[in-house]
């Protein structure tokens, strides 16, 4: 713990949905409580968001909406509720994740610091009205270079702007999962080289460079398998794409996997991710490195700052069939290499970007950010 004190802390997110925000805003909070410090944390209620917030013990704050597209009437009726908030619970911090509750925790921040996680460089906005919260943020924290780029250039005042990499439940993912063999048995691969990828089936997500470059690496490698894990609109299309490639046999949808997502991640030799989505800590390679998976990724997101290029992971240089069948065939060619990839990102997962480092960063970042507030 920071300071003399314990800090009171709200953490305020606008989402009901398991993506996103909704993770590393949760980390956070039981981060928080785990170092002492007294932590709340605000959603939209009603979808898995709060139900994953009750499962690991945290009750959301009562009485909130925090829906983007409601009415006045629920508007001035969370602001009633915030201020109220603030003031009983005498926080020194509100540390918002959305435009839709930057502006609400500007508006009844009182005498607490304001605090901004920007998860993805498209939250970042240019011009008014936007610039009068940079000013009246006492800190900014971006996910990633690219998005502390884009604040800057977008007239955040650089003192104010802080990068914060992402975070991973690294305990929940570091064990060694006897359920591996079973992931394995259920999709019938035995000893079979696999690969994987955990990305929603979305636009802009990577996996038809995927499929293509998997379908040049299987011209040398006909025995390598692929796992496709995860839901999302564009499946169909995917297993069209499948299908078209005459990958129906290797290229395998396991659907979305919660609970056994440790277990899936364990049965692979190889993790690629070469999309970000609504978090661009790309969460997905960070629970791959601390499974002990090397990553094969695109530049994208923090994926740049997450793998080190040739010790923990391999970074394309350009997202191609091409690029991706040569990374994957020198993993697969050089299984040793590949173990010690796997080992050394497991190490980066738990040294640098479990809850409690995570939570150390942003004792340091609401130290500064109350300091400022005072001046």
């Amino acid at each position: 713990m920071t300071g003399e004190r314990a800090l009171r802390v709200l953490n305020l997110v606008a989402n009901r949905w398991w993506t996103g925000s909704a993770d590393p805003a949760l980390r956070l909070t039981l981060a928080l409580r785990a170092r002492g410090h007294h932590a709340l944390l605000g959603l939209a209620p009603g979808d898995k968001f709060e139900a994953k917030a009750r499962e690991a013990g945290v009750e959301p704050v009562e009485g909130l909406n925090l829906d983007v597209r409601s009415g006045p009437v629920a508007v001035l009726s969370d602001l009633r509720r915030l201020r109220r908030l603030v003031r009983e619970e005498a926080l020194d911090v509100i540390h918002v994740h959305h435009s839709h509750d930057h502006w609400l925790g500007w508006c009844t921040r009182g005498e607490s610091a304001l605090v901004r996680s920007y998860h993805n460089e498209r939250a970042v906005r240019r011009g008014w009205p936007t610039s009068s919260l940079y000013r009246g943020s006492q800190a900014l924290v971006a996910i990633s270079r690219g998005v502390e780029e884009r604040l800057i250039a977008a007239g955040a005042p650089a003192p104010a702007v802080h990068r914060v990499g992402g975070v991973v439940d690294a305990a929940r993912f570091a064990a060694d999962s006897r359920g591996a063999a079973k992931i394995r048995e259920e999709f019938q691969v035995a000893s079979a080289p696999l690969i994987g990828c955990v990305a929603r089936f979305a636009a802009g997500r990577g996996h038809e460079a995927l499929l293509e470059g998997f379908r040049l690496l299987r011209r040398e490698r006909p025995d390598a398998r692929l796992l496709l894990v995860g839901k999302g609109e564009r499946r169909q299309a995917l297993e069209g794409t499948v299908k078209g490639l005459g990958l129906e046999k290797s290229a395998l949808f396991a659907g979305y996997r919660d609970t056994d997502l440790p277990a899936v991640l364990h049965a692979l030799d190889i993790f690629v991710l070469l999309g970000a989505g609504s978090d661009e800590s790309c969460r997905a390679a960070l629970e791959a490195m601390a499974a002990g998976r090397p990553v094969v990724g695109a530049r994208v997101g923090a994926l740049p700052e997450a793998v080190v290029h040739g010790e923990t992971g391999l970074l394309l240089e350009r997202v191609s069939a091409e690029h991706v069948a040569a990374a994957l065939r020198r993993l697969l060619e050089r299984p040793h290499e590949a173990r010690a990839m796997g080992e050394a990102g497991h190490r980066r997962a738990l040294g640098r970007f479990s809850p409690d480092s995570h939570a150390r960063r942003f004792e340091e970042i609401y130290a500064a950010a109350l300091a400022s507030k005072r001046q």
